[in-house]
C-alpha cells in the first residue's frame, strides 16, 4: 500500500479456509485475504494492513456472523501470546481443518493419490500435553492496553513467552496451559523471588542481566528437570536463587544451572551445572525407557509420540529380519522402539549429543542390535555408508520442518529401499520431497496425527512402497518447488 494512504477494508468477508500459519481465508474483489483470528464459516469485515502482489493481510474490525466452529478462548493471553492460535475454534474442528491441509498439500503440491488417507488421530488431552516448555527473563515486558510504561525495572520485568513479531518483547505469562502442574507455580515462584531479590531480567538488545532462560521438563514417569540459565549472575545470586528452588519445589529431581553470555538462547555448546540430583530425568513408552539430558530431543507430547511410534512401526509390516535405516534419529526414539522388531537399525543424525543420548537408550534398555551415526544426512548418507551397513529394507526418516535436503532425497533413489516411511511435521515439504520420490514409489498409506492441539501444526506418516522399475524409464530429474502460502492459497 502507498505510505498514509488508508488501508483498504472490506465487508461481509466469508472466511472459507484457514491456512498452514494458522490465518483464516477469505477473497474480496478476487483478492485473496488472509484474516488473523478468523475461524472459516465467519463472516467478517476486514482492514487490511498488509498487501503483496496476490494476497493481502487483514485483521477483524467487525464480526458480523460467527462461524458454527468458532468458541470461546480458555486462555487470558489468547491473541498476544503467540501460542495456541486456534484457541478461538472447537477441537473437532481443528481436526477437520488439519487433516485437509494435509491432503491439500500432497494432492495439490504433489499430485499424490489420497484415497489412502486415514481419520487423523486426536490428541487424548488438548491442554497440558507438553512435556517442556521453554521461557525468557527480560526486562521489557510487553504492556497490555491500557497499562502504562514505568521507570520500576521490577514492574518491567516478565517471565514469558516472545510476543509474534517483536524479539524484544517478552509476555508477563499467568498461566499457561501447555504444561501440567507443578510447572506455573515454578515459574511464578521464581519471578517472584527473582524480582524480591531485585534480580536483574536479560535485556536482549544491550545483552545485560542476570537471569535469561527457564526451562522446564516434565515426563510420564513423575520425574521433574528444571534448568536456570543465567547470564551476568553473581554466585551469590546464583547461589540464593537455586537454593531456594530446591528448598521450596523438593520433589524436582534434576536441578541444573547454565551460564550463557553468548548473544543467543542455544544451550547446546554449554556447560551445564547440576545443583541437585542427575543432569537428567526418564520418559517411558511401553517397556522402552529414554534417558532425557537438559541438551536432548524428545517429542514433546509423549502420548502422541507413542502412538506417532507405533503408526510407522505398523506402517513398515516388519517381520523380524529387516536392516532399517533411522534418518533424523535425534535421541535414538524411533530407532530404540522398533529394534525389538526388526534385525538392525541404523540410526543417522546431525547432532553429536543426540547420537551420544541414543547410544546411552540403546544400552539402559539392553537393546545391541542399534549403530548410531553423527553427521550431516547428506554426507554421511553416500555410496560407501550402504555398502558398509547394507542395504535397508526400510527406511523410516523423520526430519525438521524444513524436510529433507534434495541430495537426501536423491540418496534414497539411488538406494531403493523397498519401503520407506516419511514422518512429517510439515506436509507442505514433505509433499514437495514427495514429488522426487512419486517417481520410483507408491503412496500407499496416509496418517495425519495431532501432536499439537490448539495450533495450526499436524505431523504425518506416509508409506512409500517401491515400484516395480522394470515397468516405466524415470525422468532424469525433477526439480523440486517450494511450497509457500500463495501457492495454498490459489
Amino acid at each position: 500500500m502507498r505510505k498514509g494512504a488508508p488501508n483498504k477494508q472490506f465487508e461481509n468477508v466469508t472466511v472459507i479456509d484457514i491456512a498452514e500459519e494458522g490465518k483464516g481465508v477469505g477473497k474480496a474483489e478476487d483478492f485473496v485475504l488472509f484474516i488473523e483470528k478468523a475461524v472459516p464459516g465467519d463472516v467478517v469485515d476486514v482492514e487490511v494492513y498488509r498487501k503483496k502482489k496476490n494476497f493481502g493481510e487483514a485483521k477483524i474490525i467487525g464480526l458480523k456472523q460467527p462461524s458454527e466452529h468458532r468458541t470461546e478462548p480458555f486462555c487470558e493471553h489468547f491473541g498476544t501470546c503467540g501460542g495456541c492460535k486456534w484457541q478461538h475454534m472447537t477441537y473437532e474442528a481443528q481436526l477437520q481443518f488439519k487433516q485437509k491441509a494435509v491432503t491439500d498439500a500432497l494432492s495439490r503440491l504433489a499430485k499424490v493419490d489420497i484415497s489412502h488417507t486415514l481419520p487423523i488421530v486426536p490428541s487424548p488431552a488438548d491442554r497440558y500435553y507438553r512435556n517442556k516448555l521453554e521461557y525468557t527473563f527480560s526486562n521489557k515486558r510487553w504492556l497490555n492496553d491500557g497499562e502504562n510504561r514505568t521507570d520500576d525495572p521490577i514492574e518491567m520485568s516478565a517471565l514469558g513467552f516472545h510476543i509474534p513479531g517483536r524479539f524484544d518483547k517478552i509476555l508477563d505469562i499467568n498461566h499457561c496451559y501447555l504444561q501440567a502442574d507443578p510447572s506455573n507455580n515454578i515459574r511464578l515462584k521464581i519471578r517472584d523471588y527473582a524480582r524480591q531479590l531485585q534480580m536483574s531480567f536479560y535485556d536482549i538488545k544491550a545483552h545485560t542481566g542476570a537471569l535469561r532462560n527457564l526451562i522446564i521438563r516434565t515426563s510420564s514417569t513423575g520425574e521433574l528437570m528444571v534448568i536456570v540459565v543465567f547470564a551476568y549472575a553473581t554466585e551469590d545470586e546464583v547461589s540464593s536463587l537455586m537454593g531456594y528452588v530446591e528448598r521450596e519445589f523438593p520433589q524436582i529431581t534434576s536441578l541444573l544451572y547454565i551460564l550463557n553470555q553468548k548473544k543467543n538462547d542455544t544451550i547446546f555448546d554449554q556447560e551445564v551445572v547440576a545443583w541437585k540430583g542427575p543432569e537428567y530425568i526418564h520418559e517411558r513408552m511401553n517397556d522402552i525407557q529414554f534417558r532425557i539430558g537438559p541438551k536432548s530431543f524428545y517429542q514433546t507430547n509423549a502420548i502422541q509420540a507413542q502412538r506417532l511410534y507405533e503408526i510407522a512401526r505398523d506402517f513398515a509390516g516388519f517381520k523380524g529380519t529387516e536392516l532399517v535405516y533411522d534418518l533424523y534419529t535425534g535421541a535414538g526414539t524411533i530407532a530404540n522402539f522398533v529394534a525389538g522388531h526388526v534385525r538392525e537399525v541404523i540410526g543417522v543424525e546431525y547432532v553429536p549429543q543426540a547420537i551420544e543420548d541414543a547410544k546411552v537408550n540403546s544400552t539402559i534398555n539392553n537393546i545391541g542390535n542399534t549403530k548410531f551415526y553423527a553427521g550431516d544426512m547428506k554426507d554421511v548418507l553416500n555410496a560407501d555408508f550402504v555398502s558398509q551397513h547394507g542395504k535397508p529394507d526400510v527406511i523410516i526418516t523423520d526430519p525438521p520442518r524444513a524436510g529433507m535436503h534434495a541430495d537426501v532425497v536423491e540418496r534414497l533413489m539411488e538406494i531403493e529401499a523397498p519401503k520407506i516411511v516419511y514422518v512429517s511435521c510439515n506436509a507442505s515439504t514433505q509433499a514437495r520431497d514427495l514429488i522426487v520420490l512419486k517417481n520410483k514409489y507408491n503412496v500407499t498409506q496416509i496418517q495425519p496425527v495431532d501432536m499439537f492441539p490448539h495450533t495450526q501444526h499436524v505431523e504425518n506418516v506416509v508409506l512409500l512402497e517401491l515400484k516395480d522399475l522394470s515397468e516405466f524409464t524415470l525422468p532424469l530429474t525433477e526439480q523440486q518447488p517450494e511450497a509457500n502460502t500463495e501457492q495454498l492459497a490459489n
